[in-house]
């Protein structure tokens, strides 16, 4: 891994994103590999439906800038924010598009996977609200394999971070996320 490592979940208001990095950044912090992680977030006035976005810097040493000047791995829920947010997308980086609300891929130089991530919360975990968690575990399959964080290190700080009798469903969302993940590569 370079200095850094750069992540930026990005879709619209109500979507969650904002406590997808929040969990990610902690997942991070909490490790014993010595790993920092600082989070920011935007988002528009609109408190729901508006543009999000979260991001998450990892790094091994300090972290002299907090935003993602070029993510490595950006997660887009909605076409809007794929058109805001991805032109910066690193050279060689990662892109997961929601194969349901994003429906042009960018162009950038770099990986493309269109996933489920909507239809998987909805179809097959019920719930549009888990989406974030379905999205988190596509996020935990990339960093298990860039050697960056666990995936049980990110499902503990889910089920510690979501409101008390969600955790079953949060972390079957999860899991769902890093199945379709993996299926993909």
């Amino acid at each position: 891994m370079s200095d850094r490592y750069e992540i930026r979940i990005a879709g619209s208001g109500g979507q969650g994103v904002i406590l997808a990095a929040v969990i990610i950044g902690q997942s991070a912090a909490l490790m014993e590999e010595g790993l920092n992680a600082v989070q920011t977030q935007a988002y528009g006035p609109e408190a729901r439906g508006g543009a999000s976005k979260s991001e998450v810097v990892i790094a091994h040493g300090e972290i002299d800038y907090p935003k993602a000047a070029g993510p490595n791995l950006q997660v887009i829920l909605t076409q809007k924010a794929c058109d805001e947010y991805s032109h910066d997308t690193a050279e060689g980086g990662i892109v997961i598009l929601d194969d349901f609300f994003v429906r042009e891929d960018p162009d950038v130089n770099a990986d493309i996977y269109r996933l489920p991530i909507v239809k998987t919360a909805r179809d097959v975990l019920g719930r549009e609200i888990v989406t974030n968690m379905v999205a988190l575990g596509t996020v935990a399959r990339i960093l298990e394999i860039k050697g960056l964080l666990k995936p049980d290190s990110i499902r503990n700080t889910i089920i510690a971070s979501v409101p008390k009798g969600t955790e079953e469903l949060n972390s079957k969302a999860f899991d769902e996320g890093y199945r379709i993940m993996k299926e993909k590569e």
